[in-house]
Formats: C-alpha cells, sequence, structure tokens
C-alpha cells in the first residue's frame, strides 16, 4: 500500500484515521469498529463492503493483556 495514499485516507464515516493491517489486505478504523478491504491493491472504501471488527480488535493491545482468561 502507497504510503502516500494511505495518509491521505480516513474513514468515510468518521473522517478518522485509519491503521493499515498488511496482513489481511485491510484499512481498520477503530471507532467504527469497520475494516474496509484492499482488493488488487485499491482500497474499497464503502461502509457496506467493510467487515464488522470484533471486540478484540477494537482494545488496544497492552503489555498486560494476554488474551487468555
Amino acid at each position: 500500500m502507497d504510503k502516500e495514499l494511505l495518509a491521505m485516507l480516513v474513514c468515510p464515516l468518521c473522517k478518522g484515521k485509519l491503521k493499515y493491517d498488511r496482513d489481511a489486505q485491510e484499512l481498520l478504523c477503530k471507532y467504527d469498529g469497520l475494516a474496509y478491504p484492499i482488493r488488487d491493491g485499491i482500497p474499497v472504501m464503502l461502509p457496506e463492503e467493510a467487515r464488522r471488527m470484533g471486540v478484540d480488535e477494537k482494545l488496544p493491545a497492552s503489555p498486560g493483556r494476554t488474551g487468555e482468561t
């Protein structure tokens, strides 16, 4: 993903910053809990095409959080 393009893109709903998930090929909006897909190198910035993120994906990682209960 081009760094300049990534710097210009914002969430179409809240206009907030997006986090690039290279492994999943998605742009994440943690505020709205949506993951926008990147298909063939092109970000699909349509809310109806976005995946709803799970609770664990929306929470920030912390040093004491291991994911086990």
